[in-house]
């Protein structure tokens, strides 16, 4: 940990260290954000020049007179005039003493830069090369803060880093790929499949539960499967390429989740027969247009920049975490029709996650990357083998005949088993097609319902939310800046427009980041945006081959409910752990957080238990029951179709939270370092420094085409 003080600063090479100070203030953005190394854990990283002046070996000082002995013993109090740029505090009035000590100190500097001149290093994410008009520009910046700083031109460290899960400091020095390193194709291949693989339960576990939801056959699931890993090919393409380019892997956001279930179980889709799925599909599919389209106008307008006002790690904290504790009545009780199977997954998975994330193999954490595809290979194999060794296959008995028409009661005993545990690959793996091509409108012409869509375009925001939190932490690993808000917006922006496309391909849901991708950031070590396009490239080779879409639509639904019993509970993780942008422990923050949690739990209970009696027969399963509010709501108007959206929206877990949190963060007074408030890189100092315009900056001249629009650029 540097110190502020500059004559105790760590010096290089034969200089020894100084001793550490309390805390080092952050600079610029960082310190009006509020990133404290004794809260969050942070500490500092390169700046987003990346230069460093070495100061050259002086000989030691003389020693000073007492009057000046007893000058520089008193210890230094905080300055209220602090130069938050600068990093120090500014210039103001000062005893004689001090003023001539400060003079003298001037005079040696400026004679020890005439004879030495200062040394400068540069490293850049690009592979160490350094253009003429970047280091002409770092070093008229470094002279400038030379002048400041009254010694050798070191640039201020900005404290962009996290800590991992062992403790370590994960700063983008310590990545094995940044943001523009490109070491080889063979090296960014095999971390862009690892990176795919690592959150392979986010892409395909969404899928498996919404398309059986929907009357889907074993086909219908493997169709859409194979949909989603191609339309998440195509969208983190063109997300690292034209929106935030950040290496975020753009996928079905359990953001979508909900609402897709909401709507999948409405009232006018309950007495349907024959087809349930394409109908539905379509329907959801009307849906997602509309409500992305609404995303895509709130990034490209410019109007994202205003609502970023509202976001803070306050406000994103509770409404992600809101998501994965939503799922609750679904996760477990799927687990219990397959004890036996859904127990041994989840206890693989954390064992691999937690027991044994220390275990390296060639120098990768195996165990803790791939805890999820590992421990889902493994469970998948066991229930395959009990399934062909006749484990769950009882005389005289169909799992495919319903139980209200079987007449044995030995068969009807077991018809849970059956169905539940059995890894049957004939249905799916057997009969998927060697290839397949994705299309848009596979499903037919999408239904457009404006109370459905009004829901999707509520939950975009939502999404877009999530998303902020995302790019920030993702930028303090990888990139040099934080992005600026026009930047931000562009990404906004085109997720919506791939969104869009999510809902013509038909994927049941929207397509957004992946707020998982960022736990994979810090644990892979991996940021290269290379290796994030090229292991997409990979998903739509993928997408092609049938058979995979197969293979994973025969996954046992109770084995989806294990993974995602873990899924959830690190995007609770996740989204709480935003609070370390902002001071944790200020009992403001703890209220906000902790009534917006409480109210997102309990309010939308009240919503999907309005109206049902304790012995009434559901016409859905139970842990379907909280997503049929729409029918029995306790919002009662004239208009049919405001009764549906209200009533959907008050029973989503996520949107009350947000309500909650936004409202109170924005009202109740506190300072922005309190607030952890969110602090961009600013658009004009962003274009001045290459370091960001190469982070940010949009591919093939196309920014060109965006230099009068001020929000979706640098």
């Amino acid at each position: 940990m540097a110190s502020s003080d500059p004559s105790k600063r760590t010096r290089p090479g034969p200089w020894p260290p100084a001793p550490e100070s309390a805390a080092m203030p952050p600079s610029s953005w960082a310190k009006r954000t509020g990133f404290r190394p004794k809260f969050s854990g942070e500490s500092n990283a390169t700046d987003s020049g990346q230069i460093t002046a070495l100061p050259t070996p002086t000989p030691p000082a003389p020693a000073p007179a007492p009057a000046q002995a007893q000058a520089q013993a008193k210890p230094r109090q905080p300055d209220a005039n602090l130069d938050l740029e600068a990093g120090r505090p500014r210039p103001g009035p000062t005893s004689n003493g001090e003023a001539v000590v400060a003079r003298d100190r001037a005079k040696e500097k400026e004679k020890e830069k005439e004879q030495t001149p200062p040394v400068r290093k540069r490293r850049d994410s690009d592979g160490g090369k350094t253009p003429a008009a970047n280091g002409q520009a770092a070093a008229g910046e470094g002279s400038r803060r030379a002048a400041r700083n009254e010694e050798a031109a070191v640039v201020d460290v900005l404290p962009q880093s996290v800590m991992d899960d062992d403790g370590f400091v994960a700063r983008h020095s310590h990545m094995k790929y940044e943001l523009r390193d490109t070491p080889g194709l063979v090296p960014i291949g095999l971390y862009g499949v690892q990176h795919f693989l690592s959150i392979l339960g986010s892409l395909i576990l969404i899928p498996l539960v919404i398309v059986p939801a929907m009357g889907g056959t074993y086909e219908d699931t493997a169709n859409v499967v194979s949909t989603v890993l191609f339309v998440s090919g195509v969208t983190t393409l063109l997300h690292t390429s034209f929106g935030s380019r950040l290496p975020l892997i753009q996928g079905p956001s359990f953001v979508y989740l909900a609402p897709a279930l909401a709507i999948i179980n409405s009232p006018e889709f309950l007495g349907l027969t024959g087809n349930n799925f394409k109908h539905i599909m379509k329907e959801l599919q009307g849906a997602i247009i509309i409500g992305s389209a609404f995303q895509a106008f709130l990034g490209y307008s410019g109007l994202m920049t205003l609502l970023l006002r509202l976001i803070n790690p306050v406000v994103v904290s509770p409404t992600i975490a809101a998501v994965g504790l939503s799922f609750y009545s679904y996760g477990f009780p799927r687990v219990g029709t397959c004890i036996e199977i859904g127990v041994v997954q989840i206890l693989l998975v954390v064992m691999f996650s937690l027991y044994l994330r220390k275990i390296s193999v060639l120098g990768h954490r195996v165990f803790l990357i791939y805890a999820v595809p590992l421990g889902l290979f493994i469970t998948w194999a066991a229930a395959f083998l009990l399934t062909e060794a006749g484990a769950y296959s009882y005389k005289g008995c169909d799992p495919n005949i319903p139980a209200s028409n079987m007449v044995s009661d030995h068969c009807r005993k077991h018809v849970s088993r059956m169905k539940n545990c059995r890894v049957d690959t004939s249905h799916a793996f057997r009969s998927a097609p060697w290839f397949r091509f994705p299309y848009p409108l596979q499903w037919g012409t999408p239904v457009f319902n404006w109370k459905m869509a009004l829901v999707m375009c509520v939950v975009s925001i939502i999404s877009s939310v999530d998303s902020v939190g995302s790019y920030h932490a993702s930028s303090l690993l990888v990139a040099s800046r934080p992005p600026t808000p026009g930047v931000l917006s562009r990404g906004i922006g085109l997720e919506g427009l791939t969104s869009i496309l999510a809902g013509l391909w038909g994927t049941g849901t929207g397509s957004t980041t992946l707020t998982e991708n960022v736990h994979t950031i810090a644990v892979t070590k991996m940021g290269s945006r290379r290796a994030v396009e090229l292991g997409a490239c990979v998903m739509i080779v993928l997408s092609l081959i049938g058979k995979v879409g197969g293979f994973i639509a025969s996954i046992p639904e109770v084995m989806v409910a294990a993974l995602l019993c873990f899924m959830w509970a690190m995007l609770t993780a996740l989204g709480l752990s935003n609070l370390r942008y902002s001071e944790a422990g200020s009992s403001r923050n703890i209220i906000i957080v902790g009534l917006s949690l409480f109210f997102s739990l309990s309010i939308p209970a009240y919503f999907q238990q309005y109206g049902i009696s304790p012995n009434s027969n559901l016409s859905v399963p139970s842990y379907f029951q909280p997503y049929i509010v729409a029918s029995h709501g306790p919002i009662h108007t004239k208009s049919g179709w405001l009764n549906y959206a209200l009533n959907t929206l008050l029973s989503l877990h996520m949107v009350i939270a947000f309500l909650v949190a936004v409202v109170l963060d924005n009202t109740v007074p506190g300072s922005p370092q309190e607030r952890g408030v969110y602090v961009w890189s600013e658009p004009e100092a962003a274009r001045r420094e290459p370091a960001v315009f190469k982070d940010y900056g949009l591919p093939f001249r196309v920014g060109k085409f965006f230099r009068w629009v001020k929000w979706v650029g640098l």
